[in-house]
């Protein structure tokens, strides 16, 4: 009865459609008191989400602003002539908003004057998000190629930045799905295992931890919802952003754009070179090159005001050295990836009525990635090929009717996933007896099938919001499971202290990461060695519990502050092949992650703005083994062995903060911190002659062996642009940033069983201009 039912949902479903957005969408009518269309000049804002946006109005009075993050804006319309005419607008549902708007000659008011300070906080909220807005993304210029946005993430409550970039949301490994204009991403996004988003051509992000709408699922460590420039202005336009810094780092980006009436068009390409891609083992930062290349374009029609159709298509590929230890480089070792993804999106809309929203979309992704070494390598001489052509259907229908904002959907990943492995051990003293010295995983391919479905509503009862949701999904790859996931919020806004007060329960059902499953799976690997342990991994399953508060003071500063529990059984980590830098996932038995969190925020008060943002938090994992590939003594201990442990990405104390002068002359001055009180550092049996061959004095200065932990981190970064030239549409930016100004040594990780080593950016100096036409 349950796969009936299930079956008779979707086909229901099937009939409304679209994508993961959780994004509106302002229809604007302009027009005098006698009905004649006016061409306002005008601006979008909402300081909770770091949005802010010019525009003017076609001539015949209409603008359709798309894809706003929910939340309050204010409004305001010049025009020479008229009065001006400012208000609040509430985006809280896809359905799209209307709004027709009478300007009266001047010098007579139709509205009252609206200040921004009126956006700071959502009423409506029922959990803790974060937002980026367009200003924090332009002004972060990376230093490490493909990092802008990870590091823009990374500032956010809750989330540690491990090794080569690896984003870990509130402890957890690996479940982090980026959105990106609807499309889900839920594979590994860090630098060493697929190539970069186009930062340039982002407007916002948007990062949940809690109060998960019913809508997301798979990977729901974190989401970072993102999505691009959609604001086509008429005619041609475009943009050039070209930098370089320590390194031999340069890279640059170009895009060029088109629209008139009902047809936008867009084409965008990206490259960079740099010498120190990866976050390198020792300090002299051996083989780390890294190379990129890529391009994207997209179309979009209005066949009606009701009617949208968009595609695009884009083309990434990278191109890196693996950084060596010591006595890898003076072995010669070299060892070479390549990581290539083609996807393609099909997206249309369709406004039924005034309060129902349909949306169809569908996407292949065709990603893979090869790893191959050198005769001279040590311990392993290792080559792989991996990848997946992934297609992606989606179908929802939204809808508004009085205190109720509801949408129910069904999506389905499907897809080929294709892996080979090869290697030769070239060093025999560093394994355990009876290792197989070489071993060939021939070319295999599996299906992996994920349908789900989902229904949700947010109510607005009085000062009282409660978000509703139920989802199912099915994972179908290695094993086949299915779950129901509640997920529900509530939250009370007291208008008098400008207070919002909010709690989130949300079931979750977390697939295995992809990356090697299907290896790490196979029998063919009981052959490796004489002792062996390989069970399933199975799907993830946790509780994610929050409460916390939001408040505006003086219209001019707001403050959250969350507590949080999430209890894990399959918790998810990952191990290395016979160190061979092949990872694949493993699950533990369970785990539990309490912590809490503060971000205050100025976004502008005079000429300052700035935030702080501090998590405490603690991550304990307990054992047996219940999922992944163990060899040797690993494996004998695993099924048995019941202790508890510090999770790998168990920091207790992480703070950022950053503080931005707006000098006059369009100049802005921006000093920044980052402090981190350090990541487990188990060695298990390691022996410390051994570590100091392979990482040098200075690295292990920089552990606590008697803790077990990696010393703390501790960065200061500074940041400087201006304008310096800007007419009509065009304009010129220069800027320039200096990360760790004080060249400290920071070991990220050590000798982690997991995340093996890895040293922090030394003082890095970049520099950007950005031209625009």
């Amino acid at each position: 009865m349950l796969a009936i039912g299930f079956l008779a949902l979707i086909f229901l479903c099937a009939i409304n459609a679209r994508a993961q957005r959780v994004r509106g969408e302002l229809r604007l009518d302009v027009h005098d008191p006698q009905g004649t269309a006016v061409s306002p000049a005008g601006e979008l804002v909402s300081e909770a989400n770091g949005f802010r946006r010019a525009f003017v109005a076609g001539p015949d009075g209409r603008y359709v602003a798309q894809d706003l993050p929910f939340g309050v804006y204010r409004l305001s319309l010049h025009a020479d002539g008229f009065a001006s005419w400012s208000d609040l607008v509430e985006i809280h549902s896809e359905v799209p908003v209307h709004l027709a708007v009478t300007l009266g000659v001047a010098p007579v008011t139709t509205q009252v004057q609206v200040n921004d300070s009126a956006t700071l906080l959502d009423p409506y909220a029922t959990g803790s998000l974060y937002s980026i807005g367009r200003q924090s993304i332009e002004e972060h210029d990376a230093t490490q190629p493909g990092r802008e946005l990870l590091d823009l993430v990374s500032e956010q409550p809750g989330w540690v930045y491990e090794a080569n970039g690896v984003l870990h949301p509130r402890g957890s490994e690996y479940d982090v799905q980026f959105v990106v204009n609807g499309l889900p991403l839920t594979q590994n996004r860090s630098p060493a295992f697929a190539p970069s988003i186009d930062a340039g051509e982002v407007e916002s992000l948007r990062v949940l931890t809690a109060s998960f709408p019913a809508e997301y699922g798979r990977k729901l460590g974190g989401i970072v919802e993102v999505t691009t420039k959609k604001d086509a202005k008429a005619g041609w336009h475009g943009g050039l952003n070209a930098g370089g810094g320590n390194f031999s780092t340069v890279n640059g980006t170009a895009g060029i754009s088109y629209a008139r009436d009902a047809d936008r068009f867009s084409v965008d390409g990206e490259g960079f070179h740099t010498g120190r891609y990866l976050d390198p083992p020792v300090l002299a930062n051996y083989t780390n090159r890294g190379n990129a290349a890529g391009f994207s374009a997209s179309y979009e029609h209005d066949f009606s005001r009701n009617d949208r159709l968009r595609v695009s298509v884009a083309h990434n590929a990278v191109r890196l050295l693996v950084p060596n230890e010591l006595v890898q480089q003076q072995a010669g070792q070299r060892q070479d990836i390549q990581n290539a993804e083609r996807s393609g999106q099909v997206y249309f809309q369709h406004t039924i009525s005034p309060e129902l929203f349909l949306s169809v979309s569908g996407s292949v992704r065709d990603t893979s990635a090869t790893l191959t070494s050198n005769p001279l390598a040590t311990p392993v001489i290792v080559s792989q090929k991996r990848g997946y052509r992934e297609g992606y259907a989606r179908a929802d229908l939204a809808g508004h009717h009085g205190h109720h904002d509801w949408k129910t959907g069904v999506d389905s990943f499907f897809g080929p996933v294709h892996e080979a492995l090869q290697y030769t051990i070239t060093n025999p003293a560093l394994f355990d007896p009876g290792t197989k010295l070489s071993f060939q995983f021939p070319y295999q391919q599996k299906w992996d099938v994920e349908p789900s479905i989902y229904a949700q509503d947010q109510m607005r009862l009085g000062k009282w919001n409660v978000s509703a949701g139920l989802r199912f999904d099915h994972y179908g790859f290695v094993v086949q499971e299915s779950a129901w996931s509640p997920r529900i919020g509530v939250s009370r806004f007291v208008p008098a202290l400008n207070l919002l007060l909010h709690a989130s329960y949300d079931r979750v059902f977390q697939t295995p990461a992809i990356e090697n499953l299907l290896l790490a799976s196979s029998p063919l690997l009981d052959a490796i060695s004489p002792s062996v342990l390989r069970l399933p991994v199975r799907p993830g399953r946790g509780n994610f519990y929050e409460g916390g508060v939001t408040k505006a003071f003086f219209g001019k500063l707001r403050l959250d502050a969350n507590v949080f529990r999430r209890d894990f059984r399959q918790y998810s980590d990952d191990d290395v092949l016979l160190d061979t830098g092949v990872s694949f996932p493993i699950a533990f038995a369970k785990a539990r992650i309490i912590g809490e969190e503060i971000r205050a925020e100025i976004p502008q008060w005079g000429r300052f703005s700035g935030y702080l943002s501090y998590s405490n938090q603690s991550g304990i994992g307990q054992g047996p083994i219940t999922g992944g590939l163990f060899l040797g003594s690993d494996a004998a201990n695993a099924l048995t062995d019941t202790s508890k442990f510090a999770v790998t990405q168990d920091q207790r104390n992480s703070l950022r903060t950053r503080v931005r002068f707006q000098a006059p002359q369009h100049a802005w001055l921006a000093m920044g911190a980052q402090y981190g009180s350090g990541l487990p550092a188990d060695i298990g049996g390691a022996n410390i002659s051994t570590l100091l061959a392979a990482y040098g004095q200075q690295v292990l200065d920089r552990v606590d062996f008697a803790r077990g932990r990696v010393r703390p981190n501790f960065s200061l970064d500074l940041a400087a642009g201006a304008e310096i030239y800007h007419k009509e549409s065009k304009s010129a930016v220069l800027q320039i940033q200096v990360v760790n100004l004080a060249d400290r040594l920071n070991v990220i990780n050590f000798a982690s069983l997991f995340s093996g080593t890895a040293i922090g950016e030394p003082r890095s100096v970049s520099a950007s201009l950005r031209l625009t036409f």
